[in-house]
């Protein structure tokens, strides 16, 4: 899952952007409202984790343009405002949660998870495709109820497969998920991701297999249907 963080204390940022990091999610973080607007703007983004206080314009400014010009991205509002009447009037600017800072970051993460399960949105708990499972809460991959060992940008093409699972999923829509700005992409890393993650799942027993739709991308089949 691709998350968009603005938030301009650097400091403060790069913790949660390597917290995030460590939990399977790409994160991409610029620190202003015009940044986070020309992210948003290139980017199909499963979330964004928004800072009220920004040195150009006030993140709720920034918000209520996204959803005046129908911008649905779930938003989780970090702020220190902590008034009743703060907090309402960030969710009723357009923000679907509110959380106060200081705050632990195993609750932004559950709350994170919590949006992308909402109707409509991208993240279920568990998938399940053949005898794989995989628990996107946990970031455990299971085979045949035996946990699999795998690197992260594999299990993020795994995992994306596997939310679409017969349906092609272009490789520029894999680049962009388990990719953020900061990293160069080489032109073939997709299917290098892709060549190795077929070895392990052959070599651990999977019964589902990885197709090549030329020119497009990928699709993952259930070989027993």
């Amino acid at each position: 899952m691709r998350i968009l963080l603005i938030e301009d204390h650097e400091r403060f940022a790069g913790f949660v952007k390597e917290s995030l990091d460590k939990e399977g999610f790409t994160v991409d973080m610029v620190n202003t409202a015009a940044a986070g607007e020309d992210a948003i703007s290139s980017v199909k983004y499963d979330a964004v984790v928004l800072d009220l206080g920004l040195p150009d314009l006030d993140g709720l400014d920034l918000l209520r343009s996204w959803r005046e010009k129908g911008n649905d991205t779930p938003v989780l509002i970090l702020s220190a405002r902590d008034g009743v009447d703060e907090k309402v009037l960030g969710l009723n600017s357009g923000g679907d949660d509110y959380l106060l800072k200081p705050f632990a970051m195993e609750e932004l993460v559950a709350r994170i998870r919590a949006l992308l399960r909402r109707p409509g949105e991208v993240l279920g708990l568990v998938i399940n495709v053949g005898n794989v499972s995989f628990d996107t809460t946990a970031r455990e991959l299971l085979i045949d109820g035996k946990a699999i060992s795998m690197p992260r940008r594999e299990m993020g093409v795994l995992e994306h497969l596997m939310r679409r699972v017969g349906r092609v999923v272009p490789k520029d829509v894999l680049e962009d998920k388990i990719y953020g700005f900061e990293k160069e992409v080489s032109s073939n890393s997709i299917e290098v991701h892709v060549s190795r993650l077929r070895k392990r799942l052959s070599g651990a027993g999977a019964k589902v297999v990885v197709q090549t739709v030329r020119g497009v991308g990928y699709l993952l089949a259930d070989e027993n249907l």
